[in-house]
């Protein structure tokens, strides 16, 4: 079993699988980690101390090979195997997501929405048509799914996510104003919009 990794460390390691994907595009193949520090705004040492976790990666004097540290990256999160999203509502903000044409790019794959709201079933959602909640069992009973993506009011979000769960359904991308209380083999990443907001404004307010 892999040992402890924080949550701030893994919170970080997009970002550092998304830095260097743009310097990979511009033809840089090799950064240090103060180089790499400056461009992210992160210290060179917590830089050092983030991929020290998972073996460093780095060699004295010549720093990080882009494409290399890259790959590691992507491997650490599990991105070298794709993984199948549904979303559960139709509404704008499913179909937003079901439309972001980025997450094919980096292995999640939206495959399918769903909605029970029968003046949105039918409508188009990216590359899809809305589904009826009445096909969700059976859909995912004969479709591999790895990932549901909950942009539902939160009232409803809860039965949900354990019916979801009971049909094997194990990681959440939850977009309700609700922290999902799920069995410990389950993960959620819970996305409160407003929170972002509010923590812009204590920027602005405490920002001489």
């Amino acid at each position: 079993m892999q040992e402890y990794i924080s949550k701030a460390v893994i919170k970080r390691l997009p970002r550092y699988y998304r830095y260097l994907g743009e310097l990979e595009s511009a033809g840089i193949e090799r950064i240090s980690s103060e180089e790499l520090s400056r461009i992210m705004k992160v210290t060179a040492s917590q830089i050092r101390q983030d991929l020290n976790n998972f073996g460093g990666f780095g060699h004295q004097g010549y720093g990080y090979n882009v494409e290399t540290l890259k790959n590691e990256i992507a491997s650490i999160l599990g991105l070298e195997i794709p993984h199948q999203l549904i979303i559960i509502g139709g509404g704008n903000l499913g179909k937003a997501i079901a439309g972001y044409p980025k997450f094919a790019e980096r292995g999640f794959h939206v495959n399918a929405i769903f909605d029970n709201d029968d003046s949105v079933v039918g409508d188009r959602a990216g590359e899809m048509t809305v589904r009826p909640m009445g096909e969700l069992d059976e859909y995912v009973r004969t479709h591999p799914t790895d990932i549901a993506v909950l942009a539902i009011p939160k009232g409803a979000a809860a039965e949900i996510a354990d019916r979801l769960y009971g049909l094997g359904i194990k990681a959440f991308w939850n977009f309700a104003h609700v922290d999902l209380h799920l069995p410990d083999d389950a993960y959620s990443e819970n996305v409160h919009l407003s929170d972002s907001l509010m923590q812009l404004s204590y920027r602005l307010k405490h920002t001489n």
